[in-house]
């Protein structure tokens, strides 16, 4: 299911059942939902139901590919590389 909701702009969002379309989001609400399933990752993975678990992962999946595409140059730091994998 899906409706349209106004969003603090007054512009139009579609909602689902699912959340927004990452397409509606602005960047600060991108940002915002990206760190809420981060900090929820762990407990989804060990005490979510399968349905659960899944919805996480297609969610994921679509706020950090909206993530990606909007920020293709994104800074990556240094550090952080290693060739140990």
């Amino acid at each position: 299911m899906t409706d349209a909701r106004l969003d603090s702009a007054g512009d139009e969002t579609v909602v689902s059942e699912n959340g927004i379309d990452p397409a509606g989001l602005a960047d600060d609400d991108l940002f915002r939902e990206l760190a809420s399933l981060h900090r929820t990752r762990l407990q989804t993975l060990r005490h979510g139901p399968d349905a659960a678990l899944a919805n996480h992962l297609r969610r994921t999946e679509e706020l950090e590919s909206a993530y990606l595409s909007r920020y293709p140059g994104r800074e990556i730091d240094p550090g952080r590389l290693t060739q140990d994998f």
